[in-house]
């Protein structure tokens, strides 16, 4: 019996949803946060009452199916107005009390295309921890810089700042509003520059080191990961580690996507929460 569990599941009870249930889980809310079909057929972004409406998770506005809208870019947009965003970050500390990093481990479209991604059959890579661990902070960094006092504070002359994040890094952006968007509209192609090819490359650094590494975006550079880590401790949604059952074997630390340390800190704010349903009691 696993010495990681959550409500008394056990290894056999996870095996057998551990491919099935998450997965189904993570394309479930792709097709629902992107399922404007119209959109990717016409070229034209979605605009209905649906998209004054934050999703949980990083989605582009731009994206031709997107029904809602980014949180991430909603805080910026707000910000940039020099608005109080209450009811961004009411939703976002609402998904973080409630859920923690689950949403990140389950909702996140970008998580799953990471997830993909790392199943090509290539020699992975482990992150050294005296890099992997500094390297962590970058993501607070962005949060704090391109999402928060960038847009606050960097006004542009129009007197509305434009959306750092999204402009500049935002990788999951580019995949599912700037490529859809520049191949379905060829005025588009003309007019793009120098921006979009430095979006493409940060993109295609992102796809490239989610082959060789677990998720690297959510570990080092999300600000929405760093947004829930925060609630990781406290939220209603815990992980506990059994000492009478666990023997010290660290298989799960060594199977973890996320590199947590789980005998030593299994609600660590790295940790994803894909535990109930893939890694940690299956492989114990």
């Amino acid at each position: 019996m696993s010495g990681v569990h959550r409500n008394r599941v056990t290894p056999g009870r996870v095996k057998k949803r551990k491919i099935s249930f998450r997965r189904f889980t993570q394309i479930l809310f792709a097709a629902l946060f992107n399922g404007y079909a119209a959109g990717f057929q016409k070229g034209k972004i979605f605009t209905g009452g649906s998209k004054t409406v934050c999703v949980p998770v990083l989605n582009c506005y731009s994206c031709p199916g997107a029904l809602g809208a980014c949180p991430v870019g909603f805080l910026q947009a707000v910000l940039g107005r020099h608005h109080f965003p209450f009811y961004v970050l009411g939703l976002l500390m609402m998904f973080g009390i409630v859920l923690g990093r689950v949403v990140c481990g389950l909702l996140c479209p970008f998580g799953l295309v990471q997830d993909l991604l790392h199943k090509i059959p290539v020699p992975k890579l482990r992150v050294p921890k005296k890099i992997d661990r500094p390297a962590r902070y970058i993501k607070y960094i962005v949060l704090l810089m391109f999402v928060i006092v960038l847009p606050a504070f960097a006004v542009a002359k129009t007197g509305v700042a434009p959306p750092w994040f999204c402009k500049y890094i935002c990788p999951a952006g580019t995949l599912s509003g700037g490529v859809p968007q520049m191949l379905l509209n060829p005025g588009l192609r003309k007019a793009a520059g120098a921006l979009f090819d430095w979006k493409v490359l940060v993109l295609f650094a992102i796809v490239g080191a989610s082959v060789a590494i677990p998720r690297p975006f959510c570990r080092y550079l999300c600000p929405l990961g760093a947004f829930y880590s925060l609630f990781n401790r406290f939220s209603f949604f815990q992980m506990h580690l059994d000492e009478n059952k666990c023997t010290g074997c660290k298989k799960c630390e060594r199977s973890c996507p996320m590199a947590v340390e789980v005998t030593k800190d299994i609600n660590s704010p790295e940790c994803i929460r894909c535990v109930q349903f893939l890694k940690c009691p299956s492989s114990c």
